[in-house]
């Protein structure tokens, strides 16, 4: 059973990966809707692994995951992205993301992501 904070500004979004893994063995631990909240809430529960959303206000998933892995270098961030920012998530994933997933979610490739990531 691994524990999982969702970081995504829209609370549909939230929801819907929320539902994807209330039928797998992850527990949602925690939420926020922009960086700063994702950097608060990690300290504060320090998940075994993160769904970050890149584009945010406040702040941005890409900087919410720099500062995380820089005061948590084991944390584990799968970074969420709509089609078309390849660059964005090749960003991520140099600054040590563990993978990324493509909205609109497909729930059988969010938990294959989820298991591969927490098995490594």
């Amino acid at each position: 059973m691994a524990n999982v904070l969702i970081v995504d500004d829209a609370k549909f979004m939230r929801m819907t990966l929320k539902n994807m893994l209330n039928t797998s063995d992850y527990t949602v631990v925690g939420e926020a809707e922009n960086g700063e909240q994702a950097i608060e809430e990690y300290r504060r529960l320090q998940p075994d692994l993160v769904t970050m959303d890149i584009t945010m206000p406040v702040m941005d998933g890409l900087t919410a995951a720099k500062s995380i892995l820089r005061d948590f270098p084991d944390a584990r961030i799968i970074m969420c992205s709509a089609m078309g920012q390849q660059k964005m998530v090749i960003e991520a994933i140099e600054a040590g993301a563990k993978d990324f997933i493509v909205k609109p979610f497909d729930g059988s490739r969010v938990i294959e992501s989820m298991n591969r990531v927490c098995k490594a």
